[in-house]
């Protein structure tokens, strides 16, 4: 069982098995050292069925879409081809910058946003907080994650033509396209910001699929997308599929949205607020914007945890009341953060009505229609 256990806990850090035999796994500690030697897996996401899974879903799609290209293109879309090849591409991205921002939380703790005590756990959980037999069901919603995610963006493909854009001879002006891809992310980050809220205080929604992803009370990056696969479904079709419908981007922005948006989310559970955040550091001139400190306060539990659900910008906490500054390095304020008062800090929520659980999904139901009645007046 111990065995058992030792080799489920360096499934789920990317640890190499040599540390097996060497006393310790690195989630349990921050490593002292060598870092390098704690995210030799990582590439091959340190699980070897999930793995498995992804090199033959892919594959199978790579296969097809080259052996068949006129048959699998549905219109006004990019073709299948380049779609799989992205998916390879969105995946090493991953497992590379969450090698990235780990690496910057072993090797920098003068950026950490939490104290290095805060990190001194019971030995029989890992370093964000979690036991085993939390490490376990994590796995297992990994795997489901994976499954559900390849089975909703290849559906997409065939059921809404032209969600995936198809790349253009010409495009409208540079600052029009920007500004496009800054409304997207605006209309992407309201659906998330309510889906986020209602999953807190709806009583059900927490304890049957959001609160999997805040056993992690003190965040590293590779819990990023470790939740219940519903919740990463909800947010799949909330965030992207909605915001893609309302407001589309075109072909290469589309790809710049996906990029930028894993960089932002990978940053944002981190444990670490400084300008090595890149994605956070180029959108933090932007009105109310966030940076990882923000989040990680969220996950802190009781302190924060009702506070910052935005996903992108921090625009929606400010206006909806639920803003928070959190704990962080100086050089890593916003403008919103040095002028929040001792008292704007210990406010209490505003908008309470809007935290029934079921009045809370409202504003999602309302974005979702607006993107149904969209699609089927005018498509995409």
């Amino acid at each position: 069982t111990t065995l058992r256990q030792a080799r489920l806990v360096t499934a789920m850090t990317g640890a190499a098995d040599t540390t097996l035999t060497s006393g310790g796994e690195y989630v349990f500690y921050i490593p002292e050292g060598k870092w390098q030697t704690h995210f030799s897996s990582l590439l091959f996401s340190a699980d070897v069925p999930a793995t498995v899974m992804e090199v033959s879903l892919v594959g199978t799609l790579i296969l097809v879409a080259a052996i068949f290209p006129d048959q699998v293109q549905t219109a006004n879309s990019m073709p299948l081809l380049e779609l799989a090849v992205f998916m390879v591409f969105l995946s090493l991205l991953r497992r590379l910058y969450n090698s990235y921002l780990e690496a910057v939380f072993c090797s920098f703790p003068q950026y950490r946003t939490q104290p290095v005590k805060e990190h001194e756990l019971k030995s029989a959980k890992d370093l964000t907080g979690r036991d085993l037999t939390q490490l376990e069901n994590i796995v297992k919603q990994d795997r489901l994650t994976l499954l559900s995610q390849f089975v909703l963006d290849v559906s997409i493909y065939f059921l809404v033509p032209g969600y995936y854009p198809a790349a253009e001879a010409s495009y409208a002006s540079m600052h029009m396209r920007v500004l496009q891809l800054v409304l997207n992310h605006y209309v992407m980050s309201l659906g998330m910001y309510w889906m986020h809220r209602a999953l807190h205080v709806n009583p059900w929604l927490w304890r049957n699929i959001h609160s999997l992803h805040h056993w992690a009370k003190h965040p590293l990056s590779r819990t990023t997308y470790q939740d219940h696969w519903a919740d990463n479904f909800a947010n799949a079709i909330i965030g992207h599929f909605f915001a893609q419908i309302l407001i589309p981007l075109d072909h290469d922005f589309f790809w710049v949205s996906r990029i930028f948006r894993i960089c932002e989310s990978l940053e944002k559970h981190s444990g670490v607020s400084c300008w090595f955040n890149i994605a956070h550091s180029l959108q933090r001139w932007f009105p109310f914007a966030q940076m990882p400190h923000h989040h990680d306060w969220h996950h802190e539990g009781h302190k924060g945890c009702n506070y910052t659900f935005s996903s992108i910008g921090g625009l929606w906490d400010c206006v909806f009341g639920t803003r928070k500054t959190g704990r962080h390095p100086q050089m890593a304020e916003t403008r919103e953060d040095r002028e929040m008062t001792v008292k704007d800090t210990k406010q209490t929520r505003k908008g309470m009505m809007m935290d029934h659980p079921y009045l809370c999904l409202s504003p999602v139901l309302a974005i979702g229609m607006m993107a149904a009645v969209k699609y089927m007046s005018f498509g995409i």
